[in-house]
């Protein structure tokens, strides 16, 4: 793996544990309940597969997800130092495809 590959990872499992800080200790506590126990999954994890986080959270909070989703990608952008604009027609993948482009434009 390269080292912008893994920097984006390293920030991405940083901000989903920053973002989900919107709903309490406990309420991320919950969220990484049910990535193990319903998905098999762990923070760790979501680089691999975000869809997995995206299900998880949309299976907990329905539409509210997308705020969630939203201060996960604010993290994220931050982490990494990229200038965040919120783009009404953009989803969580969408964000992070993003991101990557722009690191890779940036190096």
């Amino acid at each position: 793996m390269n080292q912008r590959m893994a920097t984006f990872e390293k920030a991405l499992v940083e901000a989903v544990d920053e973002g989900l800080l919107m709903l309490g200790e406990s309420g991320r506590e919950v969220v990484y309940f049910h990535l193990r126990h319903y998905y098999g999954f762990t923070k760790e994890d979501v680089p691999s597969n975000p869809q997995i986080l995206v299900r998880c959270l949309e299976k907990i909070f329905g539409v509210g997800a997308r705020a969630v989703e939203r201060d996960i990608i604010k993290s994220l952008y931050r982490n990494l130092k990229l200038k965040y604009m919120e783009k009404k027609s953009f989803d969580f993948i969408e964000y992070l495809n993003e991101a990557k482009a722009q690191l890779k434009d940036d190096k």
